[in-house]
């Protein structure tokens, strides 16, 4: 039987240096808040117990680990990482398997990598921590290795010049046995630059007990923490880096795709199309073959084979596109199912509303969704043509191959295949633009005659 696996997510900061009332791991990476990120992160990596650290002061954070299903733990005062571990002994409670220490700030990590961690404890380790080999390893804490066994881990501050030229740093994510954490951790004390109690001092004293301690290797790409906004830029960069490449190696084509966003949820078919400055929000699907044109925003969205989006479309939540559908430019889709080769080419909106297999939608025209105080559904059935510059007042059904004359207020419903017309009846008053023309031009004169003269 395999081990069981179980996290504590430290996420106790006060995030000062975030300038934002909100906590920084709740600043979205990708579409989503740092913190979940990493608690899909262990759960992706076959952890079935998280227990999330906070302060007194996050409440913002406390919420959010509570709807992601998490266990608190309350760390106050902060005094360094070994005690926010220690915070979260009790509820950890008698859990006997393999515990890993995970940081909310850090959301790159990806599961194979914390997957290693742990198969390294499944291996002859008894205390694995995840290194990396640092460009620039300024601040970050070294990795003392002999071998395959890691010595010790050396914070910045307390290195000697021979410590500071290693290049091996400290990721500050490890695992252990979670007897052996708490036993370490009890023995952790404060002696230390920052006088406070360090995660990393287990590994010494497990030494000290017999345990083998080994580092693991990740990229240095996955390691970047979160503390200020030009550290969460980094990391959004970092993110849409790796999306962009991962998407072309599946056979989408990116036509630029620096100037193309992606969220950590998107989803895309082999031989599908994307254009220049193209963002997609959370909760969008994209199936083989369709194209979409530049300038769009889609989010909540699935599309079809075969559709063509854009350019200069928006796509918002609940839009459902069928095979081989078409959404031109500056048209706007809400919460609306369209059917099988249907299409909206110009200047629309559409919210609230079904339509069927080819219909064809003409420019300017709006669905009147919304009364003021509830949203109300436009049906539009199989083959109906709706003419430009339509207003839609829903509730209201357009019947199977009905066909709407352009500029209406439709206000009820179009039996199928009949002819809607809602206008106004034309009305021709003979000369009367001659004798406007005249009017305005003598006005004018008169206007321009009198300039300048003194009263």
């Amino acid at each position: 039987m395999s081990t069981q696996r179980a996290a504590v997510i430290l996420a106790a900061g006060k995030s000062t240096r975030m300038k934002s009332k909100y906590s920084k791991v709740l600043h979205p990476v990708g579409g989503r808040s740092m913190l979940a990120w990493v608690t899909s992160l262990a759960r992706t990596a076959g952890v079935t117990r998280i227990i999330c650290v906070v302060g007194d002061g996050n409440a913002d954070v406390r919420a959010e680990a509570e709807s992601l299903g998490l266990d608190i733990a309350i760390q106050e005062p902060q005094r360094g990482t070994g005690h926010a571990v220690l915070c979260a002994r009790d509820a950890v409670g008698n859990f006997e398997g393999d515990l890993a220490v995970l940081y909310a700030d850090t959301p790159l990590i990806e599961p194979d990598t914390l997957a290693n961690v742990f198969g390294a404890l499944a291996g002859d380790a008894d205390v694995a921590v995840l290194g990396f080999e640092a460009e620039d390893p300024a601040a970050y804490g070294r990795l003392i290795t002999e071998g395959d066994n890691l010595l010790a881990i050396v914070e910045a501050k307390e290195a000697t010049p021979e410590q500071l030229a290693v290049s091996f740093c400290n990721s500050g994510v490890m695992a252990a046995s979670a007897q052996h954490m708490f036993s370490a951790l009890e023995r952790v004390t404060d002696n230390n630059a920052k006088g406070e109690y360090y995660l990393t001092d287990i590994v010494e004293i497990l030494r000290g007990d017999g345990c083998r301690a080994v580092a693991v290797m990740g990229d240095e790409t996955e390691m970047l923490g979160v503390n200020s906004r030009p550290d969460l830029a980094m990391a959004e960069e970092a993110f849409q880096t790796r999306m962009r490449y991962r998407m072309m190696e599946s056979g989408v084509t990116l036509q630029d795709p620096k100037t193309i966003y992606f969220s950590f949820d998107t989803e895309i078919e082999n031989d599908a199309t994307v254009g220049a400055n193209v963002v997609f929000g959370p909760g969008v699907s994209v199936a083989a073959h369709a194209h979409i044109h530049p300038f769009c925003h889609i989010e909540g969205t699935s599309i079809g084979e075969g559709a063509q989006i854009g350019p200069f479309a928006r796509l918002r939540p609940g839009t459902e596109l069928a095979q081989n559908t078409k959404v031109g430019n500056f048209v706007e889709i809400k919460k609306a199912k369209i059917g099988k080769g249907s299409k909206i080419n110009h200047l629309s909106y559409i919210g609230d509303a079904v339509l069927g297999e080819g219909v064809n939608v003409g420019a300017g025209t709006i669905t009147c969704n919304y009364d003021g105080y509830f949203k109300h559904v436009t049906t539009i059935k199989d083959g109906a043509f709706v003419g430009t510059n339509s207003s839609l007042v829903a509730p209201v059904t357009i019947g199977k191959g009905a066909f709407l004359g352009s500029g209406g207020v439709v206000t009820n419903d179009v039996p199928e295949g009949a002819l809607a017309l809602a206008r106004a009846e034309q009305v021709n008053k003979e000369g009367w633009a001659e004798r406007y023309h005249k009017t305005q031009k003598t006005r004018k004169e008169k206007s321009r005659n009198g300039k300048g003269k003194s009263t």
